[in-house]
């Protein structure tokens, strides 16, 4: 029998499939009792599935990182698709298709590895282009690059999706650049390629997605700014010197591109290229998560997607233009 995909799922289904438990959370009801709410999830989308009456000791085989065969109804509440479980089950990794569960970039990863490479390779300031060498010639990082996603739940988050929000990054950039002469091309896209570099250890992603223990305490601008340096520390071991002005505004659009205090940046933007580099950040981050939003939405029956909390808000679906 072909396999249930959570975006083929339809209000009042009975459900019996294996998913990801890509979250696990013990919860009590109005009257005090036990129940398991769980995240689950495959390359199409994630439910949540609720398990009540059930004590600790019942649910404990299971941990957030598994793979579990369910067994439920599911049923519309509040516009949210989730299933009403009456079985959970760890099933053993080889025997499922992995393939089912990790959703990747929908665009070749080959493809934009290359154009990545005559981006940074295009480069006119030979002590950035040399800079931004050092990372190419790096195949371990250049291999968790090709691999890990931008984010656990939000923007890109799936295999690939750094180096795709990396290279839309760049193609925008260098379309607007021109507008402003005041802005430098090659510290705008260095600055671009580094900002969110730090997710190569930030991120876990066999099987599921989640944060390092490193990830947790220091983040990814920081770990940006360890590569950065690790880098130039090679570079002059080898003869080779980077200007320190030119470092330190690398520094600064790593630590400022999140835009705000409120957003985890240390510091708001100061210089141009960081400024830029902040707003292009965020309307690649917006527009993928609008999109996959609405793409990824099991509910056809609706014009609307259900409210997100962490968007403030539900999203217009309607028709497709054009058909």
């Amino acid at each position: 029998m072909p396999r249930r995909f959570v975006n083929e799922i339809t209000d009042g289904e009975t459900i019996e499939e294996t998913f990801v438990l890509a979250d696990k959370q013990l919860r009590a009801n109005r009257n005090g009792d036990t129940y398991l709410l769980a995240d689950l999830r495959d390359k199409t989308g994630s439910l949540h599935g609720l398990l009540w009456n059930i004590t600790e000791e019942s649910v404990a085989h299971i941990n957030a990182g598994d793979y579990v065969k369910i067994r439920g109804k599911a049923q519309l509440y509040n516009g949210n698709l989730q299933v009403i479980l009456t079985r959970v089950e760890a099933v053993n990794e080889t025997s499922i298709d992995l393939q089912d569960f990790q959703q990747g970039s929908s665009q070749d990863i080959d493809t934009m590895f290359a154009r990545l490479r005559d981006f940074l390779q295009s480069l006119t300031d030979s002590q950035l282009r040399d800079l931004m060498q050092a990372f190419l010639d790096d195949e371990e990082l250049v291999d968790h690059l090709r691999n890990v996603p931008a984010g656990v739940k939000a923007h890109h988050a799936y295999l690939g999706g750094l180096l795709e929000h990396i290279v839309t990054l760049m193609e925008g950039a260098e379309r607007i650049v021109g507008l402003y002469p005041r802005v430098n091309r090659d510290l705008l896209l260095a600055g671009v390629f580094l900002h969110d570099l730090g997710k190569i250890r930030e991120l876990a992603y066999d099987g599921t997605f989640v944060y390092t223990d490193e990830g947790q305490l220091i983040g990814h601008l920081i770990i940006g700014i360890e590569l950065l340096n690790e880098k130039v520390q090679q570079l002059a071991a080898l003869g080779t010197t980077v200007d320190e002005e030119k470092i330190l505004r690398l520094k600064h659009m790593i630590a400022s591109h999140h835009g705000s205090y409120e957003f985890g940046s240390p510091k708001l933007p100061m210089t141009p290229e960081a400024i830029l580099l902040h707003h292009l950040d965020n309307i690649d981050a917006k527009v993928n998560e609008f999109i996959t939003m609405i793409e990824s939405d099991p509910n056809r029956q609706s014009h609307w997607t259900p409210f997100n909390p962490r968007m403030d808000r539900k999203l217009y679906k309607g028709s497709s233009l054009g058909e």
